[in-house]
């Protein structure tokens, strides 16, 4: 660690103007908490809910929910918390007692499990804290008011407990991003000052600063090293947040797949502030990451096995570059009621990425027309570093050379083995196999009849319009709108190739559904085509119009 600073000190002093400031290096206690913390598990939707803690689909936090996040190998959570509507009027706002004492209460749980805690002030920064250039004293008054409650209440609290200034800091009514990094820097400073000068713990508690919208942008990066740079404090890290490339993490514009654009942007991103930060000493917590629209409640709108193939790279890539990850959890991943996962093999992805890497393949399904012969079918595997080990079906191993064959990165499966494998042929999945790596987890591959899905007509208004569809084993990926003069058709009018939730639905076995903005954004009395592209790669065509507030839909 001496020689890293003997290089500091040994770099050039005069830099140019457009140079990004170079902050320096926290402590080593900071450094060490932050490296301790890894991995992290977000308490979201509870304590930052509105109005109150079960507000939002999530049962009182219990004892037993932070026995149970520890002895799955988390060891820190974030603790979000809205705070703002528990206050009284001005100039004093001050906050409920009985919200403070709920908070202190979930807080002092966690830490007596031997959980980091990591305290913020959540959803104010979009209820009042961004009205701050319009409304600066009575929003910054506020904001004092705020953290010096918090402040004195924990000020004596064991140093496993961090704070965090505000969550993704957004502003409204300003010039631009140089007002908006000037009106940040403020609230950090107010923030940093407060907490200080309160004492106890506090005058040495690790402080976590995020950077504007907790966006790792470069300007967003550079903004908070000058931030760092005026402060001089080595007890303080910084945060972003990642929700992976924003086409593929809500099913936008064809990104279905997690592809080398979605790797490269996650690659750039961590390469940023491990740049920026990391690698000058300054320890980096990405506070939230999962992906935009992966919710059990919606399920398909990210095909299980890319969201599986995000998740092991985020991992590797987190831990390559020193950054402790904290999972945002609303209740999508953990269920809990019953303190079980919801998904219990992406969780074991998750948990295997902290430590390794997993072997994974270009598709976790297997499709087989029922019209059509059984044939062989060919994957390519993505070893990942690992070394490719082998095939199971069950408790059975799969012969190598009789089942399937391996040729570099290309795994065939025989027309033996899936004809076996598919059994009576009934619509769906037929039979799941497991690619067996030397690290890491199996890699899922499910076995599936189809045929091709059939749409019927339909008629519906402008509250959108419902399907009758029979998928008959398949799944659908994305829909594809167009006008007849090839324009595209849809609330995304930039893409051809519309949102998942924002224009279609397909969670039932029974229909696909087109919402409402899909419905009034067209044209009235112009045919859209939709083409509707199944995993299996098949597509079905269809025709809709909208007339005046009816809309009805023809099979092609």
């Amino acid at each position: 660690m001496l020689l890293a600073f003997v290089l500091l000190a040994l770099l050039p002093t005069t830099a140019r103007a457009d140079d990004p400031p170079v902050p320096p290096p926290s402590a080593p206690a900071a450094r060490s908490t932050v490296a301790a913390m890894q991995p992290g598990w977000n308490l979201g939707n509870t304590y930052d809910a509105i109005p109150d803690e079960t507000s939002w689909g999530n049962p009182p936090v219990t004892r037993a929910l932070f026995k149970k996040v520890r002895s799955q190998g988390f060891k820190s959570i974030r603790l979000p918390v809205t705070w703002g509507i528990h206050q009284g009027a001005a100039p004093a706002y001050a906050t409920d007692p009985a919200w403070t004492a709920k908070v202190r209460r979930v807080a002092d749980m966690a830490l007596d499990e031997g959980l980091y805690v990591l305290l913020n002030m959540h959803h104010d920064s979009w209820m009042w804290v961004n009205t701050l250039s319009a409304d600066h004293d009575t929003v910054l008054a506020r904001y004092r008011a705020t953290w010096t409650q918090i402040a004195a209440e924990f000020r004596d609290e064991s140093p496993r407990l961090l704070f965090e200034s505000v969550n993704e800091p957004t502003f409204s009514g300003t010039s631009g991003d140089e007002e908006n990094y000037r009106l940040l820097a403020e609230l950090n400073r107010v923030f940093h000052g407060i907490v200080r000068e309160s004492g106890g713990r506090n005058a040495n508690r690790l402080l976590v600063l995020p950077t504007l919208y907790t966006n790792a942008d470069s300007g967003r990066i550079d903004a908070l090293a000058a931030e760092l740079v005026a402060l001089h404090d080595p007890m303080i890290a910084t945060t972003v947040h990642f929700y992976g490339w924003w086409p593929f993490s809500v099913n936008i514009a064809g990104y279905t797949r997690f592809d080398a654009t979605s790797e490269q942007d996650l690659t750039d991103t961590f390469d940023r502030v491990h740049t920026a930060f990391v690698s000058r000493g300054i320890p980096v917590i990405i506070g939230e990451y999962a992906l935009l629209a992966y919710d059990h409640n919606r399920p398909g709108i990210i095909e299980r096995g890319e969201v599986r193939k995000y998740f092991e790279f985020l991992g590797d890539a987190a831990r390559s570059r020193r950054l402790t990850t904290m999972l945002w959890d609303a209740g999508q991943f953990l269920d809990r009621g019953t303190l079980r996962w919801r998904d219990p093999e992406l969780f074991g992805q998750i948990r295997s990425s902290w430590t390794t890497r997993s072997g994974t393949a270009s598709s976790d399904t297997v499709f087989l027309a029922r019209s059509a012969p059984v044939g062989a079918r060919t994957l390519t595997l993505n070893a990942n570093g690992t070394d490719f080990q082998g095939l199971r079906h069950g408790s059975r191993d799969l012969v190598r050379g009789r089942d399937y064959t391996v040729s570099g990165d290309r795994l065939t499966l025989t027309a033996e083995a899936l004809t076996e494998l598919a059994g009576d042929r009934a619509y769906g999945v037929d039979a799941t196999i497991e690619a067996r790596f030397s690290r890491g987890v199996p890699w899922r591959i499910d076995v599936i009849s189809y045929d091709v899905p059939v749409l019927s007509d339909a008629s519906g208004d402008t509250a959108g319009l419902t399907v009758p569809t029979q998928f008959r084993g398949d799944r659908l990926a994305t829909m594809e709108a167009r006008y007849d003069d090839g324009s595209n058709a849809g609330p995304a009018s930039w893409t051809a190739y519309q949102q998942w939730d924002t224009a279609f639905t397909a969670y039932t076995d029974d229909a696909v559904k087109l919402t409402p903005d899909f419905v009034k954004s067209l044209k009235d009395g112009s045919e859209v085509t939709l083409t509707f592209h199944f995993w299996s790669g098949t597509s079905v065509t269809y025709h809709v119009v909208r007339s005046g507030d009816t809309v009805t839909g023809t099979r092609a």
